[in-house]
């Protein structure tokens, strides 16, 4: 489960963000402040941050954080739109988004960063497969073949990667991979996973690998 560090000091936005970003299938440790960092920043795969807070302000503990970690993706919120300000963000961090602003578009600025600055040497042995996850090459373990995946097969993989074990609705899935908000009746997702299914299950009839959970959605275990 991908962990990120969210410090927020106004309580209703903080509760907001916590809740969607935990919704979507996120582990969320949400801070007021910077007090205490340093224990949270080796544990955590991303860190989101208020610019306004109290003590130390966002750009100052993002400054730190990159001291400490260079490889921990950092992402901005702010209610500042000068142009200035978001040059002096990005001096820093990876990304800057200025408030007010859609859930959505969080998710999607988050999976592009996180994306980014996959592990360059994660390998995953998903029973006959060996995913090799900085470029999600796969390897069919059975006979050593490259099994080939779309652009869309691909992201909608990584996605379950990032989430493995837990079951995914199918609105997560769609908001996930594709951006958007997902249609009541739309057969894209479905189709994908028959797709995808079919070049990663030794028997996409009873696959073992990306499980349907009636009524609820999918989910890949290790």
């Amino acid at each position: 489960m991908i962990h990120i560090l969210y410090i927020e000091d106004e309580k209703e936005i903080g509760q907001w963000v916590s809740k969607e970003l935990t919704e979507r299938g996120y582990e969320v440790t949400w801070l007021e402040s910077g007090e205490g960092l340093e224990q949270h920043i080796a544990s955590k795969d991303l860190a989101i941050l208020d610019v306004m807070l109290p003590g130390l302000d966002g750009f100052s503990i993002g400054k730190r954080i990159k001291r400490e970690n260079k490889d921990l993706p950092i992402l901005m919120l702010s209610a500042r739109t000068a142009v200035e300000d978001k040059i002096e963000g990005l001096n820093f961090a990876d990304d800057y988004l200025t408030k007010p602003f859609h859930p959505d578009e969080l998710v999607a600025r988050l999976e592009v960063l996180l994306r980014r600055y996959q592990k360059n040497d994660d390998v995953l042995a998903l029973q006959h497969l060996k995913i090799y996850t900085k470029d999600m090459r796969i390897i069919n373990t059975l006979n050593e073949e490259e099994i080939l995946l779309t652009g869309k097969q691909f992201y909608l993989l990584q996605y379950f990667i990032r989430h493995l074990n837990q079951i995914l609705t199918k609105e997560q899935l769609y908001e996930g991979v594709w951006g958007e908000s997902y249609i009541e009746g739309d057969k894209t997702l479905m189709v994908h996973i028959r797709y995808l299914r079919e070049k990663i299950e030794i028997n996409p009839a009873k696959p073992q690998i990306i499980e349907t959970i009636r009524g609820i959605g999918y989910r890949v275990k290790l």
